[in-house]
């Protein structure tokens, strides 16, 4: 694993506020925004962080500080303008039945803006975060702004801008899940990456209608009052004698430092014709099985069950043989498969694309640790989230209390979760500001939640991009894992 000399070192030059554009023809009014069951089953969720590396070998602080930042804080407000919630607060007023998103203009509410330059003394620390390799989890975290959630009040976004001299800069962005899924962030993002590029063709560049943010919420039918359920859930077990405490809006904690230490993170590619490989190899061994259903092997569904059944045997891997391993984990341990789900189109009337706000929904299954380590995991992991993407209904969600609580008591025994966060469809590689595509994006937070990302590959040829969180000798186990079964006919 490569290394940086020193611990990685950044230097925090200014944290300012960049507040929506004020119109002189207009003037901007107090918002509020309520939230939907669909915002309310991410309630308590930890944020998600994002990192965009932007390659300028010729980038130096003049000139970041003269054409880069002053074009992102200018975009940035102009962006805002569109998307008022980003620019405003969490809060739960004790007059208020729920929670929801307040915007005051009159407060000077806007969205934290950090600038801050990379110090360390390697001269490899640009390249060596926006490579594939394996990297320590924690060199990562100095990138990421921090939200600001405390009991009464909680960001809904902050962003961090890091330079690094004569390499390019960094774009971290720390999100409140309950107001933003991955698809509206995304969104987001790439309204401002617009509007910065367009600020070099005009003063005055207008947002263009497929990027601009629906944001009404009458859209989200609730007749049955999911949106309470929902809130419910995250209140059951707070002191209810401390109405302060009922409604508090900080997040469930992250993993504590020590656990954090041990991670490393490294980025695995899987190509068009590795799917295609896969998937004949798959279809070769349910083929022998009794079984005639048909099965489901999209991109999705084989991505996930090669990575995660090469994820099962890293965490697995004290046991001597696969036939030990099975044979050992099949009454011990259990795995936990999970995704997220999109119900735009699934909804009745489905949601418009360009919807401000969460609109999915999380899917689980359990099954036995030895069913994932056997000789053909993969064909029994795929047929398994083949399964779960066939029955995704736009109602499942009222089920899903069930579901949470009893993978909340397998979780009690033993058992180990793998789940997602992003999606190739998002084409987080698009997000061009004006200075080029980003290098490299990471999903930061999946250091904490243990799930694995998903994306796009950058080179445009199809495929996917895949970001794996372990300990170092779990990596190193799963890097020779996922290399030798794409050579392999058996996975």
């Amino acid at each position: 694993m490569a290394a940086i000399e020193n611990r990685v070192t950044v230097k925090k030059h200014e944290v300012t506020k960049v507040t929506p554009f004020v119109n002189p023809n207009s003037k901007t009014t107090s918002f509020t925004l309520d939230l939907t069951y669909f915002d309310f089953f991410w309630f308590k969720n930890p944020p998600v962080e994002r990192l965009f590396f932007y390659e300028m070998t010729d980038l130096t602080w003049d000139l970041f500080n003269s054409e880069i930042l002053p074009k992102l804080k200018h975009s940035l407000s102009l962006t805002l303008l569109h998307y008022l919630p980003l620019a405003g607060h969490i809060m739960w007023p004790l007059d208020a039945a729920k929670p929801a998103v307040y915007y005051f203009p009159d407060q000077n509410d806007g969205v934290s803006f950090a600038v801050a330059e990379w110090s360390s003394e390697s001269h490899a620390g640009f390249h060596h975060l926006s490579g594939n390799g394996i990297r320590q989890a924690v060199e990562f975290h100095p990138l990421v702004p921090q939200l600001s959630l405390t009991d009464d009040k909680a960001e809904v976004i902050a962003i961090q801008i890091t330079l690094f001299p004569n390499q390019g800069f960094s774009i971290g962005v720390s999100s409140h899940h309950a107001i933003l899924d991955g698809k509206t962030s995304t969104l987001f993002l790439k309204s401002w990456a617009y509007l910065c590029k367009q600020l070099q063709l005009c003063h005055h560049p207008c947002l263009s209608p497929e990027l601009t943010p629906l944001l009404d919420r009458t859209v989200i039918k609730d007749p049955t009052g999911q949106d309470m359920l929902q809130l419910n859930k995250w209140v059951v077990g707070s002191d209810n004698s401390d109405p302060q405490k009922i409604r508090s809006l900080k997040v469930l904690p992250f993993l504590d430092s020590e656990s954090l230490n041990k991670l490393v993170r490294a980025t695995f590619e899987l190509t068009r014709e590795d799917i295609t490989k896969l998937r004949h190899k798959v279809n070769h061994q349910l083929s022998k099985s009794s079984k005639s259903k048909q099965v489901h092997l999209s991109t999705f569904v084989l991505t996930l069950a090669y990575v995660f059944v090469c994820m099962a045997k890293a965490k697995l891997a004290k046991a001597k043989t696969e036939a030990e391993a099975a044979a050992d984990n099949d009454e011990i341990k259990n795995i936990i498969v999970g995704f997220t789900a999109d119900y735009s189109s699934r909804l009745d009337p489905p949601i418009p694309l360009n919807y401000f706000g969460n609109c999915n929904g999380r899917h689980c299954e359990t099954a036995k640790a030895g069913d994932f380590v056997q000789e053909n995991g993969v064909a029994f992991v795929a047929e398994m989230l083949s399964d779960m993407v066939k029955g995704i209904d736009a109602d499942a969600i009222e089920a899903n209390d069930d579901e949470v609580s009893e993978i909340l008591e397998i979780l009690k025994e033993g058992a180990i979760i793998f789940s997602v966060a992003g999606s190739t469809q998002f084409d987080v590689y698009g997000s061009d500001f004006g200075w080029g595509r980003p290098k490299k994006v990471e999903i930061v937070s999946i250091d904490r939640t243990q799930a694995i990302s998903l994306a796009e590959r950058r080179d445009g040829g199809g495929g996917v991009e895949v970001g794996v969180v372990l300990e170092k000798q779990q990596m190193e186990v799963f890097e020779s894992l996922f290399a030798d079964g794409l050579k392999s006919d058996l996975v």
